[in-house]
């Protein structure tokens, strides 16, 4: 693969999570349920995650991935706060760990190609996303809205990321 190619590759998903991290720190209402619109956002995560996968294998998409992290975390601390990039760099290593953890144990069990990756992705998500809004806004003073509402918030993130997971 072409150092252009792996740039591009590695601008692109630090420009979606530094954005998902950015406008998660907004919260919206309506008709009484609260939500981030960062939620629809993650999409283009997963899309980004397997051009990478498309255009290079599994192991350099880790890397890739992997190396576009540590400046997203950093961007995401200066364009929101520390605890949101905390968040976002420790929900997204312990979701990655469980998903690659489950998918090796599901795939070993089951021959259908579809029961590890979508169970996997479920797994990680749960973790992923409880993890992310716990450590970012659990009693966060400086988020009062997210502080009082993350739980609402992250579940109806997540039931939006395992919908369009299921997809």
């Amino acid at each position: 693969m072409s150092p252009r190619i792996i740039t591009a590759l590695v601008l692109l998903h630090i420009g979606i999570i530094a954005l998902a991290n950015y406008t998660v720190q907004f919260a919206f209402e309506w008709r009484g349920v609260y939500f981030s619109p960062a939620m629809f956002i993650y999409p283009f995560g997963l899309l980004a995650t397997d051009l990478t996968i498309r255009l290079s294998n599994a192991p350099s998409a880790r890397r890739i991935i992997a190396f576009a992290y540590i400046p997203a975390v950093a961007i995401s601390i200066a364009l929101s706060s520390w605890r949101i990039g905390i968040a976002s760099g420790c929900a997204f290593l312990f979701g990655q760990l469980l998903d690659l953890r489950v998918f090796q144990a599901l795939r070993a069990r089951f021959p259908q190609w579809w029961v590890a990756p979508l169970f996997s992705t479920f797994a990680a998500n749960v973790l992923d996303t409880y993890l992310f809004f716990s450590i970012a806004f659990y009693r966060a003073t400086d988020y009062p809205d997210l502080a009082a509402h993350w739980p609402q918030i992250a579940t109806v993130d997540l039931a939006f990321k395992l919908l369009v997971a299921a997809a």
